[in-house]
């Protein structure tokens, strides 16, 4: 069975430490913890920070290493998410020098993975944005090598607001956009936080992905997405996503979770699996979200034993 865990910027408004006491409590095994630089949130989910990779000096990494330890949790991996490719150059620099510090946190932590977002100049096309890909990811994705850390690139499109409109702020959405990527850069620390929620909404397969590039499925995400065909029907894909589908908790959606985890099984993936929490219908209270938290928890066990 995979090691279940949760992504940490759900519990935004908790420390470090309650976040690992409820994962030790609820018997979750693992968690990734956001890493965001101090300061103002850009959007949801975004702006928290469980790990400061700024304030670790020797003392807090052997205090994080020991309260790890006595709660019996692991840090699956390293999370932030910004766009990297922001068309605002001083954006950019911070970006990626923060995601320098993060990968120097991972090696400090032994934590194995890095994940982000490759990012996209949202009103330019593809072709434009692998052009500047080519510039900006390759130094990183070396950096991370010779760390001996992996990143792992989550497959979301970030096309659900108006700013982000019309392309999107992350190109990596598609399997051939990912075969591009990885034969530019092909090194054995760049691959994928995958996770099949993305897939639902664009209606593409969200397990052949999973066989195909089952070398480079670095963590997973366990997010489910509801498609309102009546919804589609109306306003066409060409809308804006959420007015045609909305993310949900795992078993709320559409995926199949029997199935993405026999799937997952094939892959020979054996790393750490992560509830994404973004869900409206259960974040109107601390209590609604421990609440979905722990349906969840509940309701995936169950899948990976069918």
């Amino acid at each position: 069975m995979f090691d279940l865990g949760f992504v940490s910027a759900i519990l935004a408004d908790k420390s470090f430490e309650e976040v690992i006491d409820f994962a030790a409590k609820h018997q979750f095994k693992c968690v990734e913890l956001m890493c965001w630089p101090k300061g103002k949130a850009e959007r949801r989910y975004a702006g928290v920070t469980h790990l400061d990779p700024d304030a670790l000096d020797a003392s807090g990494l052997a205090y994080i290493q020991d309260y790890l330890k006595q709660k019996s949790v692991y840090i699956s991996g390293l999370g932030y998410y910004p766009n990297p490719l922001d068309p605002d150059p001083e954006k950019r620099k911070f970006y990626f020098d923060h995601l320098k510090k993060i990968i120097d946190a991972a090696v400090l932590l032994r934590v194995p993975v890095v994940n982000t977002f490759i990012g996209r100049h949202p009103q330019k096309n593809i072709e434009a944005n692998i052009e500047e890909f080519k510039t900006y990811w390759p130094p990183l994705i070396n950096y991370a090598q010779e760390k001996g850390i992996k990143i792992g690139i989550e497959n979301c499109p970030m096309l659900f607001t108006y700013d982000e409109w019309p392309g999107g702020k992350n190109m990596a959405i598609s399997p051939v956009i990912w075969e591009r990527l990885f034969s530019i850069t092909p090194s054995t620390s760049f691959g994928l936080n995958y996770d099949p929620s993305h897939m639902i909404w664009q209606q593409m397969d969200y397990l052949q992905p999973m066989l195909d590039f089952s070398e480079k499925l670095f963590h997973i995400h366990l997010k489910d997405a509801k498609l309102y065909r009546d919804k589609l029907e109306k306003v066409g894909i060409l809308a804006t996503p959420l007015e045609y589908h909305s993310p949900k908790l795992p078993g709320r959606g559409d995926v199949q979770w029997k199935e993405f985890f026999k799937t997952l099984s094939k892959t020979g993936y054996a790393g750490p699996v992560c509830i994404e929490f973004e869900d409206k219908d259960y974040e109107h209270s601390a209590e609604a979200i421990e609440k979905g938290l722990l349906e969840t928890r509940d309701f995936l066990l169950r899948q990976m034993q069918a």
